[in-house]
């Protein structure tokens, strides 16, 4: 297929997988986190308005949250199959992670997940609002156990390797590896501000359209103060992981700012844009600032980065692709900030609401957060290449023996079935959004014959009963 090798095959596999998983997760993260949030200053505040979103973003994350799981089963499936060889060499240290993660996150999301979907009407306002804090720190635990095994993969340790087999000798230094806190804060972060933007982006959009009733002026103010305050937390958070990758993975380094070698004793130039060529071992129509790469990722004027040319052609990431997955994310990352900032201008104006160039700024911005994280994930998963697990083992020799007529038969069903189904999921879930929440939006289910029935999927709280006229038997404490 197109001059490509088997490997190269599972890997695209492997990254469009990934790619569409990752979505579902970051907005899961953020709106368990955001639905806790609403339902705590309604039982604070007692305003309906936060009751009305909450019965709305629950919805929406409960779409999301079966997509996720969904997509997140095959993942797992292909490190049997197409990285089996990896599995047993690393399976000792990935495999109990992964275990831990289910045994932890998962069983506590789903204990408490058809509470909290279904369970407005049926239980107490503390044990529904405890549900929903469970469901929210579920998520962060999910994110814990899954960045622990990726980030040990970046920079392991707290192993021994027998027998050709990475066998784990001390499980507090596997998981809390040297890269592993940048790597949660930097992802946890994320999507929180994928999350703020994807709500501001839907609350624009109404605002857009004459609909500016108080929940959605609500909703939009809530997720403006959000990206104000996270948005600079994940640029400073982003150069603290910048500094833990110069003195662990020196070559991503390199390949990400496109600096191939030091000239003398000269200071790092930043290479603001250009095309790095693997080829030729330069970075062609450079545009350099003077000193500002030695100033950003060592915190001096005078010190040197690393230069591609110092590492082994065989030991050097994808200059090309990584130079400008970077760029794109930190890209949004400074217009993020700038998004906030106006936000806070419009405030003192008494305009957030009716700025027009803001609400289309703000609308066009909203797949920007998840952009962030495909660009982000990109970068640090392809700047880790030529290695699967960094050092210890290459990619190469991690693969399943498939032939390439094999994987690319896998690959092509992979889109099409991926590209159909979670079209449509995506599709619903945009409807849902352009709905918009409902004043007094009450939930019930009475049950019985040609009545609504308790549903027993997270998908089915999309469809819970949203008929004017039902009574909030929570709100009034039954």
């Amino acid at each position: 297929m197109f001059g490509l090798e088997a490997i190269d095959l599972a890997r695209m596999q492997f990254a469009f997988t990934v790619s569409f998983h990752i979505l579902f997760p970051a907005i899961t993260i953020g709106l368990a986190s955001y639905l806790a949030v609403l339902e705590g200053m309604w039982l604070k505040t007692r305003d309906d308005t936060y009751r009305d979103l909450y019965h709305f973003w629950s919805k929406i994350f409960a779409v999301n949250f079966g997509m996720g799981v969904v997509s997140g089963l095959v993942m797992a499936y292909q490190f049997g199959t197409n990285w089996s060889r990896f599995s047993d060499f690393a399976g000792a240290v990935t495999g109990p992670l992964l275990t831990y993660e289910v045994l932890t996150a998962f069983f506590l999301e789903a204990g408490f997940l058809g509470v909290m979907l279904f369970g407005w009407n049926r239980v107490g306002r503390g044990l529904h609002f405890f549900s929903t804090i469970m469901v929210a720190i579920g998520t962060l635990i999910s994110t814990f156990w899954i960045l622990a095994s990726n980030s040990w993969m970046q920079t392991p340790q707290g192993h021994a390797i027998i027998d050709g087999r990475v066998i784990p000798v001390d499980w507090f230094a596997v998981i809390f590896n040297p890269s592993f806190p940048y790597r949660l804060v930097h992802m946890s972060i994320a999507a929180f501000v994928a999350t703020a933007f994807f709500v501001g982006a839907s609350a624009a959009w109404h605002l857009l359209r004459g609909r500016n009733t108080p929940a959605i002026r609500r909703m939009f103010s809530m997720a403006m103060w959000m990206a104000l305050i996270v948005a600079p937390v994940q640029a400073f958070v982003g150069d603290m992981h910048g500094l833990n990758t110069l003195e662990h993975q020196p070559a991503k380094i390199a390949a990400i700012e496109g600096h191939w070698e030091n000239k003398g004793d000269e200071a790092t130039p930043l290479i603001l844009f250009g095309w790095p060529d693997m080829e030729a071992e330069k970075t062609r129509f450079a545009v350099e600032i003077p000193y500002l790469g030695s100033l950003i990722l060592t915190h001096s004027l005078d010190k040197q980065v690393p230069a591609l040319k110092s590492f082994a052609k065989e030991d050097r990431p994808n200059s090309t692709i990584i130079f400008w997955s970077f760029r794109v994310m930190a890209g949004l990352g400074m217009l993020m900030i700038f998004v906030g900032l106006w936000s806070v201008w419009l405030r003192k104006k008494d305009a957030l609401f009716t700025c027009r160039p803001f609400l289309y700024l703000t609308l066009w911005m909203g797949p920007s957060g998840l952009i962030a994280i495909l660009a982000g994930w990109f970068t640090t998963e392809i700047g880790r290449q030529p290695w699967v697990v960094y050092g210890l083992m290459r990619t190469a020799d991690a693969s399943s023996n498939h032939s390439i007529g094999q994987m690319t038969f896998t690959l092509v069903m992979f889109v099409v079935v991926y590209f159909a189904l979670f079209g449509v999921g995506l599709g619903y879930m945009m409807r849902l959004v352009r709905k918009g929440p409902k004043a007094h939006e009450d939930k019930i289910n009475t049950g019985g014959p040609g009545t609504q029935r308790t549903p027993a999927r997270p998908l089915s709280a999309a469809h819970e009963g949203t008929e004017e006229g039902h009574t909030d038997t929570l709100s009034k404490g039954h």
